[in-house]
Parts: C-alpha cells; sequence; structure tokens
C-alpha cells in the first residue's frame, strides 16, 4: 500500500509541476489602456486530475493498516 501510495504521489507532483508550467506559458499578455492584461487560453484538467493523483497517494501512504485478530 505504502509503494502504491508513493508511486501515485510522485507521479502527481511531477504532473501537476509539469502541466503546471505548460498551463502557465499558454497565456497571452496585451497591453490595454495602459494596463497588462493575462488570457489564459490553457487546459487546466490535466493539472487538476494530476493534483487528485498526489493527493490519492498521500491518502494511501497515510492509512494505517489494521491487523485482524
Amino acid at each position: 500500500m505504502k509503494a502504491i501510495g508513493t508511486i501515485l504521489l510522485l507521479i502527481g507532483l511531477a504532473g501537476t509541476v509539469f502541466f503546471g508550467i505548460e498551463a502557465i506559458n499558454n497565456s497571452e499578455i496585451f497591453s490595454f489602456l495602459g494596463v497588462d492584461v493575462a488570457l489564459s487560453s490553457a487546459n487546466w484538467t490535466p493539472v487538476i486530475i494530476s493534483g487528485a493523483v498526489a493527493v490519492l497517494g498521500i491518502v494511501l501512504l497515510s492509512v494505517k493498516k489494521k491487523k485482524l485478530a
């Protein structure tokens, strides 16, 4: 259980970082009346899914195994 949790946590964190950087780089900045305006055309779904996988990994790492009597 701990091995699966660790793997999910690492994959989730790597995906969050990778897709997060990609999403941030997909924004366009333009100036309107002296104000910089940023429009994002990124797809945030992979970032959300990667974050959920990381949270699932944390949950699996924190669950303690109960002993059967």
